[in-house]
């Protein structure tokens, strides 16, 4: 059982919050959280990557001078991969890097993940976010009395919050997200997580649908 502080806006604490971590995941697994992670890595690959082979540069094939007689190596055509402005050996086309781990491990590493940054401390919980227009100034002062100014942050919300999203993406390192769309990599790459009491309450209840 972890009891964690529950603190306002102005960083001031105004309460705890229980959470049992053994109800989100019966365990850490660090292989799969690897597994995981290295999953939504290569699915964000764009896969452009594209180099010109010996037979798409352009140049004439005709052979530079004769085989013997010159007292030079041997030498065929200027295309050739050992010469400057030629093709390139063993190139690499555009090609697909994703793929996917079955659905069940997907959903316990989030769980898994999540359970791992409370038992580490490296979530603060907020008792709420009452945004009533987009004020980036406004989120920023609040990480900043929360001691997470100038650090990588996740802000997870209980569900889609249009204002609070629209405060937090222009601050460098800080990414908003509500808990259904939460994934391994998102809350382990941040050093913190700052989650609100509803989204912890979700979060402790099991009731959210955990990304694939």
């Amino acid at each position: 059982m972890a009891t964690l502080p529950v603190y306002d806006e102005a960083g001031v604490e105004v309460g705890t919050y229980e959470i049992d971590t053994a109800q989100i995941a019966d365990r850490v697994n660090k292989q799969l959280l690897h597994d995981a992670v290295v999953m939504y890595q290569a699915n964000q690959r764009q896969g452009t990557h594209c180099a010109k082979t010996r037979g798409e540069v352009a140049g004439s094939t005709k052979k530079l001078y004769r085989q013997k007689g010159t007292g030079n190596a041997r030498a065929g055509g200027k295309r050739t991969n050992v010469r400057r402005g030629g093709g390139v050996a063993r190139t690499i086309k555009p090609r697909d890097y994703s793929y996917r781990l079955n659905r069940k491990a997907v959903r316990l590493a989030t769980r898994m993940a999540i359970r791992s940054k409370i038992d580490d401390g490296e979530v603060v919980v907020v008792d709420q976010l009452p945004f009533d227009e987009p004020k980036t100034a406004r989120m920023v002062s609040v990480l900043k009395a929360l001691g997470l100014g100038g650090m990588t942050t996740l802000v997870a919300t209980a569900g889609n919050d249009g204002v609070v999203y629209k405060s937090g993406r222009n601050i460098a390192g800080v990414s908003v997200q509500p808990v259904r769309e939460l994934n391994a990599l998102t809350v382990l790459k941040p050093k913190r997580v700052l989650v609100t009491r509803e989204a912890l309450d979700r979060i402790k209840e099991g009731t959210f649908a955990t990304a694939e």
